[in-house]
């Protein structure tokens, strides 16, 4: 898969990388390169075949537990309606 580096980097290999180079990279790199946040995956970026493609972007599913009120805020009102 190909990228743009957001920042500098030196690969495995030793080959230095500086930001907006685009590298070819395997996805064990890539999920490094990415937890550390030197990743860019611009849209409509161009793949080796010379064709554009585009990754869409899926909202993140909300976990059930966490909708609702926050912890500071006022207690339910209990008036029985």
């Amino acid at each position: 898969m190909q990228v743009r580096l957001s920042a500098p980097w030196t690969d495995p290999a030793g080959r230095q990388w500086v930001a907006g180079d685009i590298i070819d990279v395997d996805a064990v790199i890539l999920a490094e390169l990415e937890e550390q946040g030197m990743v860019e995956e611009p849209e409509g970026q161009a793949s080796g075949s010379g064709e554009t493609t585009t990754t869409p972007t899926s909202p993140k599913p909300t976990d059930p537990t966490k909708i609702g009120p926050g912890p500071g805020a006022p207690p339910a009102d209990d008036t029985g309606n």
